[in-house]
C-alpha cells in the first residue's frame, strides 16, 4: 500500500487546523487572519440615494469611569460610532486604526465605542493595549437604524444624522479613503 505524499500545502493547513483548535492560539489566528484582510477592506462611503438616516438623539452611556452621560448623535459634530467587544477578533484587528484615526480626529469627531461587557475586564484590556479612546457602556436600547446583530459594526454619522458609512466586520479606519471623508465631513 503506497502512502500519498503531503504537499506543503496541505500540512500547512492541517497545523492551521490543529492551531485553531488550541484555544490559546484560536484568537491569535483570527485577529492575524483580520489584519490580512484589512489591509485589502477599507470602509465603503454609502451612495448618496442609499443612505440610510439616524433621528438625532443623545446616547445614555456610563464611561469607564462610573459616570453617566448622554452623548448627542446625528447633530453638532461628526460621529464614529462603534459597537465591539474584547473578546471579538475582528474588533481586536481594527483597533488600532480606530486608536490612529482617534489620534488625528478626537478633538473634531465625536468618537463613541460601545460595548456591554464587564467594565474591570474592559479597563484592563484598554490598558494592556495602552488605548486611549472613549468606552462606554449603553444605558438605553440600540436605536433601530443603528442596530445590528454582528460586531464590530462601525458607523461615521455626519451633523445631520446621515449615515455616511456602515460597515461590519474588521476594516482599516485609517485609511486615506476614510480620512477624506472626516475631511470633507469636519470641514463645513
Amino acid at each position: 500500500m503506497k502512502i500519498p505524499r503531503l504537499k506543503t500545502s496541505d500540512i500547512l493547513f492541517i497545523a492551521l487546523i490543529v492551531l485553531l483548535l488550541i484555544p490559546q492560539t484560536r484568537t491569535p489566528i483570527q485577529v492575524a487572519v483580520n489584519k490580512l484582510k484589512m489591509l485589502v477592506w477599507t470602509p465603503s462611503v454609502e451612495a448618496m440615494d442609499n443612505q440610510k438616516k439616524v433621528v438625532p438623539f443623545s446616547y445614555k452611556v456610563r464611561d469607564l469611569n462610573g459616570k453617566y452621560k448622554e452623548i448627542p448623535i446625528g447633530e453638532k459634530q461628526v460621529t464614529f460610532l462603534s459597537y465591539w467587544a474584547t473578546w471579538c477578533p475582528p474588533c481586536l484587528a481594527e483597533l488600532p486604526s480606530i486608536q490612529a484615526l482617534y489620534n488625528d480626529y478626537g478633538d473634531k469627531v465625536n468618537f463613541v465605542l460601545l460595548t456591554q461587557e464587564n467594565t474591570q475586564k474592559v479597563e484592563r484590556f484598554m490598558n494592556k493595549k495602552e488605548y486611549d479612546l472613549p468606552i462606554y457602556f449603553p444605558q438605553m436600547q440600540t436605536p433601530e437604524a443603528l442596530e445590528e446583530k454582528s460586531i464590530p459594526t462601525n458607523y461615521i454619522i455626519d451633523t445631520k444624522g446621515n449615515i455616511i458609512i456602515k460597515e461590519t466586520g474588521a476594516a482599516d479606519w485609517n485609511s486615506t479613503k476614510v480620512r477624506k471623508v472626516l475631511d470633507n465631513l469636519v470641514s463645513y
